[in-house]
This record gives C-alpha cells, sequence and structure tokens, in this order.
C-alpha cells in the first residue's frame, strides 16, 4: 500500500527497530530514563534550546506549553487555519480555559503584522489578558509552506515589545530547514518555545518534543503530568526519536524532491488543480474541480483499489504527503494512476 494520507503513517525502519529493542531505560518519571534524558538534551541543543521534554504527542506538546505560558481566562493569537485551532479538539479550551483570538493566515502561512498587532488586547478591565502568540512552521493548511526566520524574528520583536510569549508549533520544523537551507536553531532562536514532531517526516513512531528555557521546561513537566503524559520506561521510543534525529535529518530534502515530482506530473492531467504546483515541502494538494463528470468518492476508492491512499482535506480536495516510504518508483505509479482513473 502507498499510503500518502500523511507522513504520521511511516513505521521504524529495521534499523530503528533495532536501536528501540537495545534502549537502556529508566522511570522517566522521576527523570531516571537514560534515553529520554539524552533524547531531550540532543533536541534541546538542535533547536537552540536551554532544555527539552520528551511529550507522547505533538498535540499535548502545544497544550502544555500553552497551558504553562498563559492563566486561565487569558487570551492568545492564533490563525484560523492553525493545526492547534483546527485539529487539538478545543483542548486550550476545554482543558486550560484560554480563550483563542483567531486571525487570517495568508496563503503564505503568515499571520500580517498589523493583524497580530490590533489583536493584543488593551489593559481595559472588560478585556481578557493577552499572553501568547502561536505561529505554524512549516503550515500544514497552507500547503506545507515555510515561514522565513526572518518573519518569526519580526514576530518575536512584536511580542517583546508587548511582553508576550511566542509558541511556535513545529511540528514539522525539519521540513521547513532543509528548505529553507537553515539550521533550525536559526528557525526557532526568537520563539519562547517550540514543539516538533518524531513521528512525521523524521519517522519514528511516536513522540514529540517540546523545547524552551529550563524554567519553562521545568513548569512544564507538572504539566504534562497532569494531563497524563507522565511516563515510565519511555526510552524505549525516545531511542527512535535518537536515531531519527541522528540519521533521518538528511533525508527530508528527498521527501520534498518527489512531492514536486508527483505535481509536475499530475498539473499535466487535464482537469486536475493543484493548490501550487511546485509544492514547498512534502505536501501536494489537489482539488477534482466541479465540472469534472466524476466523483471525488469514485476517485478515492479507484486509488484505494490500486493500493494508494489519500487524505481527504473537503469534499473535492486530496492532500498527498510524500515521506520515507514513498519512493520513486511509487511517484511515477502515483501520477499514472491518477491519469488512468480520470482519463
Amino acid at each position: 500500500m502507498i499510503d500518502l494520507r500523511s507522513d504520521t503513517v511511516t513505521k521504524p525502519t529495521p534499523e530503528m527497530r533495532e536501536v528501540i529493542a537495545k534502549a537502556e531505560v529508566g522511570d522517566d518519571v522521576y527523570g531516571d530514563d537514560p534515553t529520554v534524558n539524552l533524547l531531550e538534551e540532543k533536541s534541546a541543543e538542535i533547536l537552540g534550546k536551554e532544555a527539552g521534554l520528551f511529550m507522547p504527542s505533538g498535540t499535548m506538546g502545544n497544550l502544555a506549553a500553552i497551558i504553562t505560558h498563559c492563566e486561565r481566562g487569558s487570551e492568545i493569537i492564533l490563525g484560523d487555519k492553525a493545526h492547534t485551532f483546527l485539529f487539538e479538539v478545543g483542548g486550550i479550551a476545554a482543558l486550560g480555559g484560554i480563550q483563542t483570538h483567531i486571525i487570517p493566515n495568508q496563503k503564505d502561512g503568515t499571520l500580517e503584522l498589523d493583524d497580530i498587532r490590533g489583536a493584543i488586547r488593551s489593559v481595559d478591565i472588560h478585556d481578557p489578558p493577552t499572553r501568547l502568540i502561536t505561529i505554524e512552521n512549516t503550515h500544514n493548511r497552507c500547503g506545507g509552506v515555510a515561514l522565513t526566520g526572518e518573519y518569526t524574528r519580526e514576530v518575536g520583536r512584536i511580542a517583546q515589545e508587548h511582553r508576550l510569549k511566542l509558541h511556535l508549533d513545529g511540528a514539522r520544523i525539519f521540513n521547513a530547514s532543509a528548505v529553507l537551507d537553515l539550521p533550525p536553531a536559526t528557525l526557532t532562536e526568537p520563539v519562547d518555545s517550540v514543539m516538533f514532531c518524531l513521528s512525521k517526516g523524521l519517522g519514528a513512531p511516536v513522540g514529540s518534543v517540546l523545547c524552551g528555557s529550563t524554567h519553562f521546561i521545568q513548569k512544564t513537566r507538572k504539566i504534562r503530568k497532569m494531563l497524563g503524559g507522565g511516563m515510565r520506561q519511555a526510552g524505549v521510543i525516545a531511542a527512535a526519536g535518537i536515531y531519527a534525529l541522528d540519521h533521518h535529518l538528511v533525508r527530508i530534502k528527498e521527501d520534498h524532491s518527489r512531492a514536486k515530482k508527483i505535481a509536475r506530473g499530475l498539473s499535466k492531467i487535464d482537469g486536475i488543480r493543484l493548490m501550487d504546483e511546485n509544492p514547498a515541502t512534502n505536501m501536494v494538494y489537489v482539488q477534482i474541480p466541479t465540472e469534472l463528470p466524476i466523483s471525488p468518492d469514485h476517485v478515492a476508492e479507484k486509488l484505494k483499489d490500486n493500493n494508494i491512499l489519500v487524505g481527504r482535506e473537503s469534499e473535492r480536495q486530496f492532500r498527498l504527503v510524500t515521506h520515507l516510504w514513498i519512493t520513486d518508483e511509487d511517484v511515477d505509479l502515483i501520477v499514472d494512476t491518477f491519469r488512468e482513473i480520470l482519463s
């Protein structure tokens, strides 16, 4: 099966399974798991932060960071296409008692700087206090685009001017690093906290890491425990994350190259529309126009019949995500199968 639904579907490589089997473990809640400790130290170093905290998921990482930065009844500024707003089950409201102030994401994934400034609350007694700005890099619903280091610095300057914190949902920050050809730490330098996923482009089976100052991570460790994220002999999964950081960062550009090849091939098929014929990273968004005499359900079923799974982003839009299990041969088969179904 060629699974393009997400880069979360990756399975451990044989080499990764070997390090999982041999992982040295301890009790992470007590701080005694040497493999988890190493993963956290390595992650913080790569992202230029003082400390890291291993999380079961990116959703928990974002939630724990936001709760740490904010008190109940406060407000965060967030894009209307942000993963935290759309796909994290309203946890910041339900569990954190925190209000979201939504402003529009632009096509390039950014938030207009004037929109951010305009969303910051005054000290009026009627207003909830603004505490946090959150941005996303790469930006999923904007086509996997990467935010530049300069843009993040500009947002960081606004946060500093207004004594706010800046959190980065960096689930795919290493994809941004690869396409911009910049060290990850350059992209995360202006932020107070950053979460990245091990289970997407890096190909680990589970887990994310939240990074920030030592004081921030100490506070968030307690929030993680409260949310049920305190793990015991977690070194068996942390070992996969260490292997991914050591071996899979260098190959992320291959995913981007294959996404571009898929987009180029699909762009030559009559009727198909693409969000971007030159996708920035590893996501290809494909639309089946209403004027085509074929239903998207039929297309998806025919693709599945040919052992190809795609994500459904809306009634007529698919998302195709490349990852370390997608080969050059798969790329040709994907394009040929689309062409055959739509002919």
